[in-house]
């Protein structure tokens, strides 16, 4: 069942590209219009490049978290799933991480891309990757709580991002700062290993919460 949902949710979003771009969209113009804007200051540029991003990578995870659960609620197909024999916590990891590669993975593999704009070197651009790589996940997981807590609710999109954006800051703060520690010639092993830890974390309570915030929804 796990792949099997993981594998409906890719089919889907393929289906509904204008979503899948949207986000994708959305990063790459809020990243690319604060060059612009602050003007070609090397040292500037340098020094804000690691907030930018991340903040525009958490904003645009958020964009696609009220469709994670919704569309299957309004076409009774979550209700068929929550009444099979199979634990519900695989429905959720598999919505969670098939949101991720929908939304994470391709923001993750055009950050370096867009680092450029910000004149930062190559192991500053590889730690940036990695902390997207740690910590998007993190981001749908957590995003799969809010999604479920507000599910067919009007104005779920408000309340879902009210929800997680307190518990998005540690993920933003030690995401941008391995990529601050790097640039200034520190190591960003600290801020890696809790990025980790915090994957870990979310990937065995989350799902439990998640599950829970479904039935509640759904009764």
């Amino acid at each position: 069942m796990f792949l099997w949902v993981i594998q409906r949710d890719l089919l889907l979003a393929m289906r509904q590209r204008s979503d899948v771009l949207t986000t994708l969209f959305f990063f790459i113009i809020v990243v690319s219009l604060f060059p612009l804007g602050v003007g070609p200051e090397i040292n500037m540029l340098r020094s804000m490049a690691p907030g930018v991003v991340w903040v525009a990578a958490l904003l645009a995870s958020m964009l696609s978290l009220e469709r994670m659960f919704s569309s299957d609620y309004l076409d009774g197909t979550l209700e068929q799933m929550m009444l099979s024999p199979q634990p519900l916590i695989l429905l959720v990891l598999g919505k969670a991480l098939a949101h991720w590669m929908v939304t994470g993975v391709p923001l993750v593999l055009i950050s370096p891309i867009l680092g450029f704009q910000f004149d930062l070197q190559t192991d500053a651009l590889l730690v940036l990757a990695v902390s997207l790589l740690l910590g998007t996940p993190v981001l749908s997981l957590i995003g799969a709580i809010g999604a479920a807590l507000t599910l067919g609710l009007r104005g779920g999109g408000v309340l879902v991002s009210l929800l997680v954006l307190p518990l998005y800051i540690p993920v933003l703060i030690f995401g941008a700062g391995a990529v601050e520690a790097v640039s200034a010639g520190l190591g960003a092993s600290a801020h890696l290993s809790l990025l980790g830890a915090f994957l870990l974390l979310s990937l065995v309570l989350a799902p439990w919460a998640t599950a829970a915030a479904l039935r509640i929804s759904t009764e």
